[in-house]
């Protein structure tokens, strides 16, 4: 079946591109308004772009009140937020935090978070998230009403230390952080579990058989 997109209405766009681009990781984000206001919202669509200078995009649609999302009009107004990695401990207080709460509302009391200083920026992080990247904006893209897409890099890091399994050089146990990921639908979720390993191949290895075709 083709798809005119230009043509469907918004859910229909919604579903069709949030059904096939998955599994998306999902950057839970903590923000301050310039009143002092922390606000906390989990955002799927969202993805690492370059590591030098180490690069984060992060995708918001508007608001159901036709308005800026109280997240992006924060980091507009601050340049600054930190993105956390979700386990699946972290769950169900990731889903609390999606709730459409007014601006002046603590989500991370509703989820009862437990927050500390983060280090290069000055909204705080959840410290018991399993990595956590403070972030400063580089690029506040709106790419339609109340539709942005922000560019931003990566000045500090967090990675709770039992999942480091080596320093030198530095290896995440990347499976034991249970990580989990966004789906398709109105609630689905996945896994990093049933992978498999897939080496990229050296040019060397392959230019031999490349020449025989």
């Amino acid at each position: 079946m083709k798809f005119d997109m230009g043509v469907l209405d918004r859910a229909s766009r919604y579903r069709i591109l949030g059904s096939c681009i998955t599994p998306r990781p999902i950057a839970w984000i903590t923000s301050m308004s310039t009143d002092g206001h922390l606000n906390v919202a989990p955002f799927s669509f969202f993805n690492l772009l370059g590591d030098d200078p180490p690069v984060v995009a992060v995708g918001m649609v508007a608001h159901s009140e036709d308005r800026l999302k109280d997240t992006p009009a924060n980091i507009r107004a601050t340049g600054e937020f930190v993105i956390h990695l979700v386990d699946e401990g972290h769950a169900a207080a990731m889903n609390l935090t999606s709730a459409d709460a007014p601006p002046s509302f603590n989500e991370a009391h509703l989820a009862q978070l437990e927050l500390g200083e983060s280090d290069r920026v000055s909204p705080p992080r959840i410290v018991t998230a399993p990595a956590a990247f403070e972030c400063r904006v580089l690029h506040f893209i709106e790419t339609g009403a109340h539709q942005i897409a922000i560019l931003a890099e990566v000045v500090f890091a967090h990675v709770r230390d039992e999942y480091i399994a080596g320093e030198r050089p530095i290896r995440i146990d990347v499976p034991a952080m249970n990580l989990i990921a966004r789906l398709h639908g109105a609630g689905w979720y996945s896994r990093q579990t049933d992978t498999f390993e897939l080496l990229r191949p050296k040019w060397s290895d392959v230019e031999p058989e490349a020449d025989t075709k």
